[in-house]
C-alpha cells in the first residue's frame, strides 16, 4: 500500500513538472507582438469606423482592421517560425485582392465616394501587423500612430495645403534638392586660412535654423492672423520677432485703442525668441543650452508676464483688423543664402577676434551680430564650445550680449514706428534687459 502511494506521488510530481515546463515555454515576447498588432489594428479601425459613421459609407471598420492586422501578424510569425518566407507575401496578396474587391463593390454602390484612403490603410494595417511579429515592433508602433494621425487630421491637412501658395511649394522643392544633392558635395573642411568657414557645417546649420523657422511659418500660414494677437505673436516669434515688432508697431499707429494689446504681442514674440535661442543652442551644443537656461528663462518670464498684463487690458486683443505679419518663407534659397553669409562673417570675425583681440573683442562681435540676428551668433558660439568646452561661460555671455543688443534694436523700432505702444514695450524691454544683465553679473 505504501509503495502504491509513493508511485502516485511520483506520478503527480511528473505531471507538475510537465505543467511547469509548459508554463515556462509560453512565449511572452510573441504574445506582446500579437497584442501590439491587434492594438494597432484597433487604433486604425476606430478612426475609420468613426469616419464611416459620419459619412454613412465605408468598406472597412474596427473589426475589419483588427482582422487585417491579425492576418499580417500571423503571416509574419508563421513565415519566420516555419522558415517559409512565402507565407507573408501570400497573405498580403490575398488581402490586396479582398480590398480591391471591396473597392470595386463600393464604387458601384456609391460612385461619388471614390477614394483609396481606406483601401491603402487596410493594406498598411496588414503590413504593420507583420512588422510587429517579425522583429520591428517598435517601428510598427511609431508608423501606426503616425498613420492614425494622418488619417484623423484630414481636414486640417487639406486646410494647410490650401493656405500654401505654389511659390511655397517650389521654394521647398528647390531647397530639398539643394540639401540632398548639394550638401553631400560640399567639402567638410575649412576653406579659409583662419580655419573658420566649413561649407558643409555652414549649410547644415542653415538647414537647422530654417527648419525651426519653418515650424512657425507653417503655424502662421495655417492659423492666420484671425486667431488673435497672442497666437499671431507666438507663431510669428518662431520665425522672426523683428517682423512681429514691425507689423504690430505700424498697426498701433492706425489703431491706438489697441496699442497696449499690440505691445503685449510684441513682448510675447520676444519671449518666444529667447526660448528659440535655447532650443538652437541645445541642438548645436547641449552644454551651452544649460548655461543659457537660467538667464533666458528669466528674460522669457519677464517678457511673458509683461505681455500677459498688457493683453489683459481693455483696449482689445481680438483678431479684427489684425495685421498680417510679413514673413518670407524660411526655406527660400535667398533667405538661406543671406543667413549663410551672415553666419560666415560672424564665424570669421569671431575667429579673428579670438586670435588678435582680448576676450572683450568676442563680446563686441556678439553685440554687433545681435543688431540683425541672434541665431548666427548662437550657432557660432555652439561651434566654439564644441571645440573648446571650457569656453562655455564666455559663449553663453556672448549670446546674452547679442540678445540684449537685438532687444535694444527692436525697442528702438517700436518707439520710432509705434508711439502708442512705446511705453509698454520700453517697460518690458528694460525689465528683460535688467533680468538678463543680472544673470551676467551673478
Amino acid at each position: 500500500m505504501a509503495g502504491r502511494r509513493a508511485s502516485v506521488r511520483r506520478s503527480l510530481r511528473r505531471q507538475d513538472a510537465t505543467l511547469s515546463d509548459v508554463t515556462t515555454e509560453f512565449d511572452y515576447a510573441a504574445a506582446q507582438d500579437f497584442g501590439t498588432a491587434l492594438l494597432l489594428g484597433a487604433l486604425l479601425g476606430i478612426e475609420r469606423e468613426k469616419r464611416n459613421m459620419r459619412e454613412g459609407f465605408g468598406i472597412a471598420g474596427l473589426r475589419s482592421f483588427v482582422l487585417l492586422a491579425l492576418l499580417g501578424a500571423v503571416g509574419g510569425y508563421m513565415g519566420t517560425a516555419l522558415a517559409m518566407p512565402w507565407i507573408l507575401p501570400a497573405v498580403v496578396v490575398v488581402v490586396g485582392v479582398v480590398v480591391a474587391a471591396g473597392y470595386v463593390a463600393g464604387v458601384r454602390q456609391r460612385p461619388e465616394q471614390v477614394g483609396l484612403t481606406t483601401e491603402l490603410a487596410a493594406v498598411a494595417a496588414c503590413l504593420l501587423g507583420a512588422m510587429a511579429t517579425t522583429g520591428f515592433r517598435d517601428l510598427a508602433v511609431g508608423l501606426g500612430v503616425g498613420m492614425a494621425a494622418l488619417l484623423a487630421y484630414k481636414q486640417p491637412l487639406h486646410h494647410l495645403v490650401g493656405q500654401l501658395g505654389w511659390e511655397d511649394v517650389l521654394v521647398g522643392m528647390r531647397l530639398l534638392l539643394a540639401t540632398f544633392i548639394v550638401l553631400p558635395l560640399l567639402p567638410d573642411r575649412a576653406i579659409d586660412p583662419w580655419g573658420a568657414i566649413n561649407p558643409y557645417k555652414l549649410w547644415l546649420l542653415v538647414l537647422l535654423i530654417s527648419g525651426m523657422s519653418l515650424v512657425g511659418y507653417i503655424a502662421t500660414r495655417w492659423l492666420g492672423p484671425g486667431r488673435g494677437i497672442a497666437v499671431t505673436a507666438a507663431t510669428g516669434g518662431l520665425v522672426s520677432s523683428t517682423a512681429v515688432t514691425l507689423a504690430f508697431a505700424k498697426q498701433s499707429r492706425d489703431e491706438p485703442q489697441r496699442a497696449r494689446a499690440l505691445a503685449g504681442g510684441v513682448l510675447l514674440a520676444w519671449a518666444i525668441m529667447f526660448v528659440r535661442v535655447v532650443a538652437v543652442a541645445a541642438v548645436v551644443q547641449p552644454a551651452l543650452a544649460l548655461a543659457l537656461a537660467v538667464p533666458c528663462a528669466a528674460m522669457t518670464a519677464v517678457c511673458a508676464g509683461a505681455a500677459g498684463v498688457a493683453m489683459r487690458s481693455r483696449d482689445g486683443g481680438g483678431a479684427d483688423g489684425l495685421p498680417a505679419v510679413p514673413m518670407q518663407n524660411p526655406f527660400s534659397l535667398l533667405a538661406a543664402s543671406k543667413f549663410a553669409a551672415l553666419f560666415a562673417v560672424v564665424q570669421l570675425l569671431l575667429k579673428l577676434g579670438q586670435q588678435h583681440l582680448p576676450q572683450s573683442g568676442v563680446y563686441a562681435v556678439a553685440a554687433l551680430a545681435g543688431l540683425t540676428d541672434v541665431d548666427a551668433i548662437t550657432v557660432s558660439m555652439g561651434e566654439r564650445v564644441r571645440a573648446a568646452p571650457a569656453d562655455v561661460g564666455i559663449a553663453a555671455t556672448a549670446i546674452l550680449v547679442a540678445c540684449l543688443s537685438n532687444t535694444a534694436v527692436k525697442t528702438g523700432m517700436a518707439i520710432g514706428l509705434g508711439r502708442g505702444l512705446a511705453r509698454t514695450v520700453v517697460v518690458g524691454a528694460v525689465a528683460a534687459v535688467a533680468a538678463g544683465a543680472a544673470t551676467l553679473l551673478r
